[in-house]
């Protein structure tokens, strides 16, 4: 979270060079003890305070414009599922006590409720900013997050009913800028041998596609960590397949905006899923993530 604004023209320069013209990036960092680094909202307790500071939304400011003088537009991300740069976990755990369930974010009216004046803030006050592409509700949301606590109750229509409510939301404090969950894509078919496309995870890739107030899809893929490494070349292709499949019959747009795996066949494994992003006319794609020569990386 360097916010050296040598650095930050350093990286979207290096990017724009390759001829991308988006870049998906932070647009939060939850501390319970500021030590410096840029941050945009800290707890004391139960109180969050936004930062309105050079080290906060200031910083962000000087994002925004460093992404515009290299011709590029910004897909921001306004929390977390995991616990990387705080997350929902802070909000639930300094709201509702340590340890508490983390589909509670999803759920609980005091937590909503603070979430949203976070989301208002930030978006409010780059409503009209044309350097900014999209904003994505979360990344990664899921029914269980960094920890293992958990209600228990958490299905498909928990996150669906959440994301329909927050992106309503965004659309009514903002109506210049496109909306989407950021989530990994997983389908929900009960019956399906694959874990992915059971639901259990609390997405349904489809369903949430027709929420009017979603205007596009995202989907990750690292099949490694799916447990699909026998194969990770052909399960990619096919994941992706189905996410195009998806796209043509909601008519909304669908990007891959991560991908990765670790095999030594890794670029061979990699030209395949371009060929059939491109083949299957998915919208687009995206990566995880950009290091440049910068101190820092860039999302």
């Amino acid at each position: 979270m360097n916010y050296d604004i040598a650095d930050m023209n350093t990286a979207f320069a290096d990017i724009a060079s390759t001829g991308a013209t988006a870049v998906r990036t932070l647009g939060f960092n939850e501390v319970t003890t500021p030590d410096g680094v840029a941050y945009y909202q800290s707890w004391n307790g139960s109180t969050p305070t936004i930062n309105f500071g050079a080290n906060g939304l200031e910083n962000f400011d000087n994002v925004v414009a460093a992404a515009k003088a290299h011709g590029l537009r910004l897909i921001i991300t306004l929390t977390n599922n995991w616990s990387d740069y705080g997350g929902m976990d802070v909000y639930v755990n300094q709201l509702l006590g340590q340890g508490s369930p983390h589909d509670y974010f999803y759920t609980n009216a005091t937590v909503i409720a603070a979430y949203k004046n976070y989301v208002k803030t930030f978006v409010g006050r780059y409503s009209n900013e044309p350097g900014i592409l999209a904003w994505e509700l979360a990344n990664e949301p899921r029914c269980l997050g960094s920890t293992s606590a958990s209600s228990g109750t958490c299905t498909v229509s928990t996150i669906s009913t959440w994301a329909a409510e927050l992106s309503a939301f965004i659309k009514s404090i903002d109506t210049n800028h496109l909306v989407a969950i950021g989530d990994e894509g997983f389908f929900n078919d009960p019956g399906n041998p694959i874990y992915v496309y059971q639901g259990s995870l609390g997405i349904d890739f489809d369903a949430n596609l027709n929420i009017d107030t979603l205007d596009f899809g995202t989907f990750h893929l690292y099949p490694e960590s799916w447990g699909e490494a026998d194969s990770p070349g052909s399960f990619g292709s096919q994941w992706i397949d189905d996410h195009a499949t998806a796209m043509m019959a909601s008519n909304k747009p669908v990007i891959m905006e991560e991908f990765g795996v670790t095999i030594a066949n890794q670029n061979d494994t990699y030209s395949g899923w371009y060929s059939t992003v491109l083949s299957t006319g998915l919208t687009g794609d995206l990566i995880w993530s950009v290091f440049s020569s910068c101190k820092d990386c860039v999302h």
